[in-house]
């Protein structure tokens, strides 16, 4: 399963580059500035999406177990009320902790210490109301989706495989998490935000439930980028 994680990180680092290559080549200078909507929001997209559907596919083909129900048995994603509850649970409760966090962090470092990559990208950028939704769609919930299949759930799984501790397995999917962002400035706070999500996997074993704290803890940003896009805020 290490196989599969690490096979799905380097397909989003090549999808990444394939999606900014036609734009690249089209105009040489693209690069050198904030990103045009179009390849922004294929960045924002599409490599996330494909690493998922590459991880759960490599967890069908090599996962252990009968074939019937493989993918989800293991990566431990299975219908179920509570984890829903617990995972809202524990979104909004990062999200009380992480808002004070944040405002500290602003205080003492500045705005460019506190701001996601993602978030300056869209700064000062107007965008139609049918691209701001599909932008406001991708973060608060295809991100974080994409995001927990490859760390909470083939990552976690995988050392489980290793007979890892679940708090050891807690801490490294945590802090690799918050550095496979790439934004050092962040990691911090990255750190804070990934630990009730990394709590969920541990109380209920339940991946839906990280899926859910992930997306309760994007609805705040993500409905920022969409108010400010519109120009609504």
């Amino acid at each position: 399963m290490i196989a599969v994680f690490v096979v799905a990180s380097v397909v989003l680092l090549l999808v990444a580059a394939l999606v900014l290559a036609p734009f690249a080549f089209t105009d040489p200078d693209v690069l050198d500035g904030p990103l045009p909507t179009l390849p922004l929001l294929a960045l924002l997209i599409v490599p996330l999406s494909v690493a998922a559907l590459t991880a759960i596919a490599g967890t069908a083909l090599v996962g252990t177990g009968p074939r019937a129900g493989r993918t989800r048995r293991e990566l431990s994603l299975r219908w179920d009320p509570q984890a829903v509850k617990k995972g809202v649970t524990l979104g909004f409760g990062g999200l009380l902790l992480a808002l004070p966090a944040a405002a500290l962090w602003t205080a003492w470092n500045g705005d460019e210490r506190t701001s996601s990559a993602v978030g300056e990208e869209f700064t000062d950028r107007l965008l139609s109301p049918g691209t701001a939704l599909v932008a406001f769609a991708a973060l608060w919930l295809l991100a974080p989706l994409a995001e927990e299949v490859l760390f909470r759930g083939v990552l976690w799984r995988a050392l489980e495989h290793w007979r890892w501790n679940r708090w050891l397995i807690f801490t490294a999917t945590t802090a690799l998490f918050a550095v496979a962002h790439l934004e050092l400035l962040r990691t911090p706070l990255l750190l804070l935000l990934s630990t009730p999500i990394g709590l969920a996997r541990v109380f209920t074993g339940n991946l839906l439930a990280c899926v859910v704290a992930h997306q309760v803890n994007n609805f705040l940003p993500a409905t920022a980028l969409l108010l400010t896009t519109t120009g609504v805020w």
